[in-house]
């Protein structure tokens, strides 16, 4: 069986296999509580689903980063969290470790939200620097509203403790979850005399008033959006179709594309 795993395989199969351009994924994640029901750490998610996706557009899968920012966590036992800097710091080492080597053709794969903005503010630091482009994904924005409608009957099961996750890890990693303890999303309270919204602030009418909030002063359970009583195998089973065969695509497509190229301003 070809192998795929960066961490399976040795230095000279690593040195055949790239002697040829090929998309490589850097899969990221978090420690943090995802509700009472599934298992913390959803890097395991990002790991499986990146090496699924691999599997099927003939890419590797780079050892995962299990811990991300999720500094509004941090009341929850069991969560580990990296400062924005240490995040940044590692996942620039890991990057460049690639880069160095010529290997351009990256693509990060993240699930844990937190991270997306110092993801952002690296890929701009190192494009300045090597001339590269990395493209990041947002893992569970590859599932559509209209998936959720025809699953659930709502997009409004989306959310932190919600859908995908409940589904997709109910199916890839079945003995860790426990449907038994799902819970309903409790109602939200008040800060200074605002209704929170969630741990970015509240609401003041139609205006978003920014507040450094942690999880557990939205949801004792850390549930900060979504329904999950709805989650299933069968429905996990689909989403998890539908966010492999929108990344295969992607790998596929950045496989025929240059790292370094500028953006073309012409338009078709």
């Amino acid at each position: 069986m070809t192998k795929i795993r960066l961490a399976e395989m040795t230095q000279s199969e690593f040195a055949r296999r790239t002697r040829e351009p090929v998309v490589i994924l850097i899969p990221l994640g978090s420690q943090e509580v995802q509700g009472p029901h599934c298992p913390m750490g959803d890097h395991i998610l990002a790991e499986r689903l990146s090496e699924l996706a691999a599997s099927r557009a003939d890419a590797l899968v780079a050892p995962g980063l299990a811990f991300g920012y999720a500094d509004f966590f941090r009341p929850f036992a069991g969560g580990m969290q990296l400062r924005p800097e240490t995040f940044k710091a590692v996942l620039r080492d890991m990057l460049e470790s690639l880069l160095q080597h010529g290997l351009h053709h990256l693509l990060i794969v993240n699930g844990h939200g937190g991270n997306a903005p110092l993801i952002s503010q690296l890929a701009r630091e190192l494009r300045r620097e090597y001339g590269v482009i990395i493209p990041s994904i947002d893992l569970w924005t590859a599932v559509p509203d209209r998936l959720l409608r025809e699953l659930f009957g709502c997009a409004s099961v989306r959310g932190h403790g919600g859908e995908p996750i409940s589904s997709v890890a109910m199916h890839l990693f079945p003995t860790l979850c426990r449907p038994d303890l799902r819970v309903a999303k409790a109602l939200r309270g008040q800060v200074m005399g605002l209704p929170v919204r969630g741990v970015s602030g509240a609401n003041f009418g139609d205006l978003r008033v920014n507040l450094p909030l942690d999880a557990d002063e939205v949801d004792a359970n850390g549930l900060l959006g979504g329904n999950a009583e709805l989650a299933s195998v069968g429905a996990g089973e689909r989403l998890t179709g539908e966010i492999v065969g929108t990344l295969a695509r992607l790998i596929e497509h950045l496989q025929r594309t240059d790292p370094r190229a500028s953006v073309d301003m012409e338009r078709p």
